[in-house]
């Protein structure tokens, strides 16, 4: 899902980053008042999340199918400490291995630091208390597959691409859609492993302070 430079054209990476530059400045000001225990484990998740993301799989259209755990740091950290994670995983991914480009940073951040984390984490949240579990595996399911909807219609936009919506939409939506079924049930066995053995880290759990 990494977009890298040169298959957007500079229109639709202008506005991207337009769009997250506000959003990240508002989302680091609130992670900063998360409690301190709670934001220790932002480096911590960015470390695992970006180990996860390093395998990718090439698919038609131009970019590659591999995990994005933004539901995840939703969960665990809300929506501004999950968008300050995975920040810090698509700046290291992209300055340091070239995992994405610089002047598509601003996508790339929309589709799995905007877009994945808010998804994941309001399907999570509006899911009854009871059935919070299938509300983790459906916001992560939900996440991922919008966000490749997003990347899909922002490369098919691109008049830099060879290809058009018709192709680059489809081919985003319906693999990263078969992708989120996986993604859907780690983040719910993340979430089961939590709930038993440490509900305090769960975004939203009592003494949180990150709803």
């Amino acid at each position: 899902m990494h977009i890298p430079d040169g298959f957007l054209n500079p229109e639709m990476c202008a506005i991207t980053a337009a769009i997250v530059a506000p959003y990240a400045a508002y989302a680091f000001y609130k992670t900063r008042a998360i409690p301190k225990e709670k934001r220790a484990i932002i480096p911590v998740l960015a470390s695992a999340i970006f180990a996860a993301q390093m395998l990718n799989w090439p698919i038609v259209g131009g970019t590659s199918l591999h995990f994005v755990g933004g539901a995840l740091s939703g969960m665990l950290l809300g929506p501004w400490g999950g968008f300050t994670t995975m920040f810090l995983v698509l700046l290291v991914q992209c300055l340091v291995f070239h995992d994405g480009g610089i002047t598509t940073l601003g996508a790339n951040l929309l589709n799995m630091a905007v877009i994945d984390v808010l998804v994941g984490y309001a399907v999570y949240r509006l899911a009854p208390e009871k059935y919070k579990g299938v509300g983790a595996f459906l916001g992560a399911w939900a996440g991922i597959t919008l966000a490749g909807v997003a990347a899909g219609v922002e490369l098919g936009l691109s008049s830099y691409m060879p290809y058009g919506l018709s192709v680059t939409l489809p081919v985003m939506g319906f693999w990263h859609a078969l992708l989120g079924i996986i993604e859907g049930l780690i983040t719910m066995g993340v979430y089961s492993y939590l709930k038993s053995r440490a509900p305090y880290m769960l975004a939203g759990a009592a003494g949180g302070g990150v709803a």
